[in-house]
């Protein structure tokens, strides 16, 4: 059967990528569910549960519930907690029970949030859907409700940011947001600071991370940031929202070893573009002056036949091969099996549906890196290098994931 599995495991569903995404911003995550998703997220997705406290619920839905449609129950439950909690904003994911009944989650959250004056909203799931989807639509939440113009809040300088270097947009110099940073790409907290320390040296301040190891509140001041670096497809749905709202440029691309020369380079070039345009001509002040996003990790890739395959996100993979094409001169191809994937794979890359199509372009690898769950569909020829994703394999391989940020040379 095409796009089914028999074998490995299918990727981390969008529900639990909402939470995962919301954990550490102070709101509370409601799953409308009988239980099944809570228990997956938790037990095989959530890395930082048992060490970590969040707000996550799961509303416990019942059959003779999901028959009548009782949505009061629903709704009662969540202000009773919220009343109690006081969260900072109140989520509602769906799954594929209250996808089917037609459940009106954006009519709900608005009850909520009218009765209870917490800002409330709906991400439109339903388990159908892989994380990156789920993640990068409550990012994207995020941004449409919580971010505010540069002009509404000043940089308090070392309070905050150290910055104290501000233009006059508001906007600090030489800063930016990293987009789409969640456990499920990215694993421990390690690699996101690990970000910051590589960008730093680099020149680059990081003025939030969406979203770990950040608060709401320094969220809320991603419009004073000179640019956003996408790091994942999970934060390209928020990238493009904080152009449009604030005209702020952004760059796709993960720092990964030699490929982060090239990266820092781009983000240098789109912001002094964008301040050029800015200049000569005052009506672009939020159009931005980037009219399509800048991919450095696309550019000047080998067009040889592949010797070496990755499998795994669009972004993190994009920027791995661009590292490792740029260090040791040997092609490399990407196989996507996720669906956020347009417009960020180069030519020689392939999007998988399913178990068989992915066997299918392994065939003839030489070389592999991938998850260890992928190791049963891969040729016994081949060379298989480890390389563990959260979202695929959970947190069995979790004392085995490496930092591809600092270190490639591992795999070869």
């Amino acid at each position: 059967m095409r796009q089914s599995y028999r074998i490995i495991p299918v990727y981390t569903a969008d529900v639990s990528g909402v939470c995962s995404a919301l954990y550490e911003l102070g709101g509370m995550v409601v799953m409308h569910d009988p239980s099944g998703c809570n228990s997956t997220y938790n037990t095989h997705d959530e890395i930082r549960w048992y060490e970590q406290d969040s707000l996550i619920y799961i509303s416990g839905l019942t059959e003779i519930d999901a028959v009548m449609g009782n949505d009061a129950k629903f709704i009662r439950d969540i202000e009773e907690t919220a009343r109690e909690l006081q969260p900072k904003f109140i989520a509602l994911a769906g799954s594929p029970i209250p996808f089917m009944n037609g459940t009106d989650f954006p009519a709900i959250a608005q009850v909520i949030e009218t009765e209870t004056g917490i800002p409330a909203f709906a991400i439109p799931t339903n388990g159908m859907h892989d994380y990156t989807y789920g993640a990068g639509l409550a990012l994207a939440k995020i941004a449409e409700r919580f971010v505010q113009p540069s002009g509404a809040a000043k940089v308090t300088g070392a309070t905050r940011t150290d910055i104290s270097d501000v233009t006059s947009t508001g906007r600090s110099s030489h800063t930016l947001n990293l987009l789409g940073v969640t456990p499920l790409d990215f694993g421990p907290q390690q690699n996101a600071d690990c970000m910051k320390q590589i960008l730093a040296k680099h020149g680059w301040q990081v003025t939030s991370i969406w979203a770990m190891g950040d608060s709401l509140e320094n969220l809320s001041h991603a419009a004073e940031a000179e640019v956003n670096l996408v790091v994942s497809s999970v934060g390209l749905e928020t990238a493009k929202i904080l152009k449009e709202k604030f005209g702020t440029p952004y760059v796709i691309g993960t720092p990964v070893g030699d490929f982060t020369e090239d990266l820092v380079m781009a983000l240098e070039q789109v912001t002094n573009n964008t301040n050029k345009k800015k200049k000569s001509s005052e009506e672009e002040s939020t159009s931005g002056g980037q009219d399509e996003p800048e991919i450095p990790y696309l550019r000047n890739r080998l067009s040889t036949s592949p010797e070496i395959t990755l499998i795994g996100e669009a972004v993190t993979m994009g920027s791995l091969a661009a590292a490792i094409e740029k260090k040791y001169e040997k092609a490399v191809r990407v196989l996507c099996p996720l669906e956020t994937n347009a417009g960020l794979l180069a030519p020689a890359d392939h999007i998988t549906k399913g178990e068989e199509e992915a066997e299918n372009y392994l065939k003839d690898a030489k070389i592999i890196v991938a998850d260890p769950l992928y190791r049963p569909i891969c040729p016994s020829h081949s060379q298989f290098y480890d390389l563990p994703h959260i979202a695929f394999s959970g947190r069995i391989y979790l004392k085995r994931y490496k930092d591809i940020l600092m270190n490639t040379t591992y795999l070869l």
